[in-house]
């Protein structure tokens, strides 16, 4: 068996700066800050975004802990508000993110899975904005586990291994993601990587983090299940 552990923005899809502008409206409400200029959420958790720019407003890390519930409640009200704002480009799916999804779905030998630092409420809120129905991922792993996205591989790991009744290698793991962070995180329980430049990275920049193969985007369906399967 393989377990596919698809990233979601930048990989499945792009919202546009939906959740900068969620979890800024919500810093701001939150702590009167938006959080440092330029701050960059490519490949990290919500959590860790959120705690980068608390840090930077001045609160300690106590005084984030204690904030962080009532941030995340205003994040994801605001992040329902701006998926269906009509004030800036729609969510969409990349290229081949259907087919790909539903290659791994039928096929008898892959787990389909999420590995993202999305909190899972807010996973779920953008996969239903492009008609993608988050029920149809068997295992996953989300910002809510963890704020520390390495970390988040070995949770995938283990809900898989949880969910097929036995133990599961890392090499039989795939992480499909469009960052270096997602590369990262796949090596640090030994999987394959899957890079696709559909996000902010080049390929010399994916290649460089140690992915073991890195495509335009998804579009190819045949030669994605072939990575998968068999590497």
């Amino acid at each position: 068996m393989k377990i596919a552990l698809f990233d979601i923005d930048g990989t499945l899809l792009l919202a546009h700066g939906a959740g900068r502008r969620a979890m800024e409206r919500a810093l701001l409400a939150t702590v009167d800050s938006a959080g440092p200029g330029g701050q960059h959420y490519a490949g990290k958790t919500d959590p860790q975004i959120a705690r980068e720019a608390m840090r930077h407003a001045g609160l300690t890390d106590a005084e984030i802990n204690e904030r962080l519930p009532a941030l995340f409640a205003r994040y994801l009200v605001n992040l329902e508000e701006e998926l269906a704002s009509s004030a800036h480009e729609p969510i969409v799916t990349l290229p081949g993110v259907h087919e790909i999804l539903d290659a791994c779905e039928a096929h008898e030998r892959v787990v389909l899975g999420l590995l993202t630092g999305n909190l899972t409420i807010g996973a779920e809120r953008k996969l239903r904005a492009v008609g993608v129905d988050p029920g149809r991922f068997e295992i996953g792993a989300f910002g809510s586990d963890h704020e520390d996205r390495a970390t988040l591989a070995g949770i995938a790991r283990g809900r898989a291994a949880q969910y097929l009744e036995h133990p599961v290698a890392g090499d039989a793991c795939v992480v499909i993601g469009d960052t270096p962070a997602d590369v990262a995180c796949g090596l640090a329980i030994g999987a394959r990587t899957i890079a696709v430049m559909t996000g902010n990275f080049r390929e010399a920049e994916l290649r460089a983090a140690g992915a073991h193969l890195v495509l335009p985007d998804l579009g190819d369906t045949a030669r994605v299940m072939e990575a998968i399967l068999n590497g």
